[in-house]
């Protein structure tokens, strides 16, 4: 693997393990709603895993991390058009999504 993706992947662990330290083990939806710091904070994580993904795919397109686009796409959304940004939506990739993106770099990153 190429260095440059190696940091990238590591870029994003390190997003993650954030945003999952900054909603603690309760992940409590109605606390992330009422704290706008919070909110930001998992915001821009969100951002740098995205630009982490769109940094991977130029030097890899052929990456299997699921939903890369997606997530490219949605860092998009949250930096341009943050006043359309769900908090719900937000909070289902949370919930979802990102333990998924976890367990892929964690593999990458073994590799």
């Amino acid at each position: 693997m190429q260095p440059e993706v190696l940091k990238y992947l590591y870029d994003i662990k390190i997003s993650v393990a954030s945003i999952f330290e900054y909603i603690g083990e309760k992940r409590d939806f109605k606390l992330y709603l009422s704290n706008k710091q919070l909110r930001r904070a998992v915001e821009r994580e969100l951002e740098i895993i995205g630009e982490a993904c769109n940094n991977i795919l130029k030097i890899d397109p052929d990456i299997q991390i699921s939903n890369s686009r997606k997530i490219v796409d949605f860092r998009n959304r949250v930096i341009h058009g943050y006043d359309t940004v769900d908090d719900a939506l937000i909070w289902g990739i949370i919930s979802r999504d990102l333990i998924i993106l976890q367990e892929q770099v964690e593999r990458f990153i073994i590799e």
